[in-house]
């Protein structure tokens, strides 16, 4: 009978950067490769990745790659993954024209991309594979069912129920959900950021009837802010743009692009003679709406920037309606507060939708209850989500009938092992370091690094520079003395003093000891001079001594 190993490398006890892994034999299917936005205290870093090094390691047994949509959470370290493996990408129609651009981009050419149909059944390395389709905030979503002696092993992706889905794209077919459950499942893994809400998500996912009495009684322009892949958001803004025969302006080039995508795969079309261009957008124009679009906290930042009229396209009026349809994330609350402080600085007219009202696209508790009835799983994985979110859905589970040992709550790089049908282990653990993405090219940013960031934007940093003799060692010039974030020279000339005279002792004395070696005594007079600001101010900066051997 088949061995079953499942584990995460990302997206447990977390919010993104999510990526499941599962072992048939000898074959490895990576779900996922997402990011996420890094903390407050992370300074400096853009964004967040997986450690890929057991996939690294182990690159000879991937069967495939499986992105089952284009969100950032799930889809936005795939260039960062295929950069260090070859492996096939398995993924919906839009998905893979989005991904073969972000691919193109970033150089990478050898990967093969394969279009899966939401509905599809094939074999993979010896290993029967099924997509099954569920609704999402982002078209041609899917879950997936891997096959095994033991039953299948199914992850749902993320979803939510909603009967009047007519759009085939959207579509959820329950019928195809309840037909692998009755084949017999393993093992279900179904998300859990949304588990605390109460009841069903449909049909309080939609924002036509929150934000329409906008557009009923105002001939000013309207703003609306929304994420850019909330592309079933997005379309009923511009729906309601249609109805209320209002011009479109479309902000940023992200989202335009992103429509584009959506028209070639003849999803969605916005008509020609709606769409205003950056040539034919005016700020003084009334009878507008204006879609600013962006990810993560750089949407907040975008819109702090138009009301401090640092944006070179528009800029806010008082008479403005500014619907906020783009919530909170985290990592991002200390730049939507900032956002609404500029804004209400301004004086323009904020609508900000109430996320218990307008909520996420993401299973409420009643969605989870569903999948668990449809697949009926022998064992139960609740992921993506912070811990508290993983322990309630594992109490959902609970309350519908599952016993503690049929649901397994799961750290990062924890590895369940499953044979003849039964759970076997839980005790192997992989080593994880999250990887720090500063910039584009700047990989895995280290604590070290980090720490450095922190001391020099808290306590600043002192350079202690001399000038010494190449042959005989002997101090030439200096010592001078710089500082930037620690102390106001002028008020503290015998700070300087000291320190300069600490860097020349140190120098004297390893010459006269005879061991001088330039690391060794700028290691020296650091450790005496940061103990000396430390006692005389409180403050331990960043101090840089630095020797300069002259050759006369």
């Amino acid at each position: 009978m088949d061995q079953v190993r499942i584990f995460a490398l990302g997206g447990l006890d977390e919010n993104g950067k999510n990526m499941t892994v599962l072992e048939i034999n000898d074959v490895i299917f990576v779900v996922e490769a997402g990011m996420k936005f890094p903390e407050s205290d992370q300074l400096g870093v853009e964004f967040i990745i997986p450690d890929f090094q057991y996939l690294i390691d182990n690159k000879d047994r991937i069967g495939g790659i499986f992105i089952t949509h284009a969100h950032d959470d799930v889809a936005a370290a795939l260039p960062y993954l295929l950069k260090q493996i070859d492996a096939p990408v398995y993924t919906g129609n839009l998905t893979a024209n989005i991904i073969h651009e972000r691919l193109k981009k970033e150089g990478i050419k050898r990967s093969k991309i394969h279009r899966l149909k939401r509905v599809s059944r094939q074999k993979i390395n010896g290993i029967e594979v099924r997509t099954f389709p569920m609704t999402h905030s982002f078209p041609d979503n899917f879950g997936i069912a891997f096959g095994s002696s033991q039953g299948y092993i199914v992850y749902t992706g993320e979803y939510i129920v909603d009967y009047d889905m007519l759009k085939d794209e959207y579509l959820c077919d329950l019928n195809e959900l309840s037909e692998i459950g009755k084949k017999g499942v393993l093992c279900l893994m179904s998300e859990s950021q949304a588990v605390e809400r109460d009841g069903h998500s449909a049909p309080n996912h939609r924002i036509t009837n929150l934000i329409e009495p906008v557009f009923e009684r105002s001939n000013s322009r309207i703003i609306v802010s929304c994420y850019t892949d909330s592309l079933f958001r997005v379309m009923e803004i511009i729906d309601l743009a249609k109805k209320h025969q209002r011009k479109i302006y479309f902000h940023d080039k992200d989202l335009r692009d992103l429509l584009k995508h959506l028209e070639q795969v003849k999803y969605y079309q916005v008509p020609k003679e709606m769409e205003l261009t950056d040539k034919t957008f005016h700020n003084d124009m009334e009878d507008v709406m204006v879609v600013i679009s962006g990810s993560g906290k750089n949407l907040f930042r975008k819109l702090s920037n138009i009301a401090n009229k640092e944006d070179a396209k528009i800029s806010f009026r008082t008479s403005d309606n500014i619907i906020i349809a783009s919530p909170v994330v985290s990592g991002t609350e200390l730049d939507y507060n900032n956002m609404e402080n500029n804004i209400y600085r301004e004086g323009g007219k904020l609508i900000t939708l109430d996320s218990k009202k307008a909520l996420s696209m993401h299973p409420s508790s009643e969605d989870l209850k569903m999948m668990m009835y449809l697949f009926r799983p022998k064992y139960y994985i609740p992921v993506k989500g912070e811990y508290r979110h993983l322990y309630m859905n594992a109490n959902l589970a609970m309350k519908v009938g599952y016993g503690a040992d049929r649901i397994l709550v799961l750290d990062n790089g924890q590895v369940a092992v499953f044979e003849n049908k039964i759970l076997t282990s839980v005790s192997e653990r992989i080593e994880l370091e999250d990887t720090l993405i500063d910039g584009k090219e700047n990989w895995d940013v280290t604590g070290v690094v980090l720490k450095d960031r922190e001391v020099l934007s808290t306590d600043g940093v002192m350079i202690v520079g001399v000038g010494v003799n190449f042959k005989n060692k002997e101090i030439i010039n200096g010592p001078d003395v710089q500082t930037r974030g620690l102390i106001y020279l002028k008020d503290a000339d015998y700070i300087i003093k000291e320190v300069g005279n600490m860097m020349e002792e140190c120098i004297v004395a390893a010459v006269k000891e005879k061991r001088y070696d330039n690391l060794a005594v700028r290691a020296e007079a650091r450790d005496k001079i940061t103990k000396y600001l430390m006692k005389e101010t409180g403050k331990r900066p960043m101090v840089l001594p630095v020797i300069l051997e002259i050759n006369l």
